[in-house]
């Protein structure tokens, strides 16, 4: 289980890393450099791909942890 726990702690780290920099563009907000950082901007291909598998390591690596907890 520490196993599982492990692999998918690395590979979440590795799927966060590979996405796009949106806090960068928050950073713009002072200087008015970004006017398309409230526009609604939808995912589409690999970045929508890498966003869904983010949250569904997120969701194994909260269930992993949770069991090893109570066991």
């Amino acid at each position: 289980m520490e196993t599982a726990l492990l692999i998918v702690s690395v590979l979440l780290i590795a799927i966060v890393l590979l996405q796009s920099n949106k806090a960068s563009d928050a950073g713009q907000i002072i200087s008015g450099g970004n006017t398309e950082l409230f526009q609604i901007q939808k995912e589409r291909g690999s970045e929508l791909f890498i966003s869904r598998l983010t949250v569904l390591l997120g969701a194994i690596f909260f269930i992993l942890s949770f069991l090893l907890y109570i066991s």
